[in-house]
C-alpha cells in the first residue's frame, strides 16, 4: 500500500513539475499538494515552495522549504532556495547561514548555486574578495555557469 502511495505521489510530483515549467502554476500547486498528502517528500515541499515563489508568495515559499528540511535535512535545495528568497527580500545577513548549509549539505546536485548566491550577497555588501572567492568556487563546481562567470567579470570590472 505504501509503495503504491509513494509511486502515485511521485507521478503527481512529475506532472506538477511539467505544469510548473509550462507556467500552469495553480494546477502545479494543486498537484504538489496532492503529492504531499499521499507521501510527503522534501522534493515536493521544495518545488511547491518554488512554485509559490513564481507567484510572488515568498513567505509561503520559505515555509515550504522549511517543511522540506524537516523531512530531509540532508537535501540541499531548500537551504539554497530560502537563501535566494531572502536575498530577494534584501535580508542578506539572514540568508548567509541558509546558503552556507546548502554548500555542505549531503544531498545536492547543484552546489554551484549557493556559492553563486553567497557571492551575490558579498558583492552587495561590498566585500569584494569574499564575493570573488564565492563566484570562483561556483565556477570551479560548474565551469559553464554563466551567471557566476558574468558576476565574476562584472566584479573584476568594478574593482580594477
Amino acid at each position: 500500500m505504501e509503495d503504491s502511495r509513494h509511486e502515485l505521489a511521485m507521478d503527481l510530483f512529475q506532472q506538477a513539475y511539467v505544469l510548473q515549467m509550462q507556467g500552469e502554476l495553480e494546477t502545479a500547486v494543486e498537484l504538489y499538494r496532492k503529492s504531499i498528502e499521499l507521501y510527503p517528500t522534501a522534493e515536493a515541499y521544495t518545488f511547491l515552495g518554488w512554485t509559490y515563489s513564481f507567484q510572488g508568495r515568498i513567505d509561503e515559499a520559505i515555509e515550504q522549504c522549511k517543511n522540506a528540511i524537516l523531512i530531509d535535512p540532508t537535501f540541499g535545495n531548500p537551504y539554497n532556495d530560502i537563501g535566494a528568497y531572502m536575498i530577494g527580500q534584501g535580508k542578506f545577513d539572514e540568508a548567509i547561514p541558509w546558503l552556507e548549509k546548502a554548500t555542505i549539505s549531503k544531498r545536492y546536485e547543484a552546489y554551484h548555486y549557493p556559492w553563486y548566491n553567497l557571492g551575490r550577497i558579498y558583492a552587495a555588501k561590498e566585500m569584494f574578495n569574499r564575493a570573488r572567492e564565492c563566484f570562483e568556487k561556483s565556477l570551479t563546481l560548474e565551469p559553464r555557469y554563466k551567471l557566476a562567470a558574468d558576476a565574476l567579470k562584472q566584479l573584476r570590472y568594478l574593482v580594477q
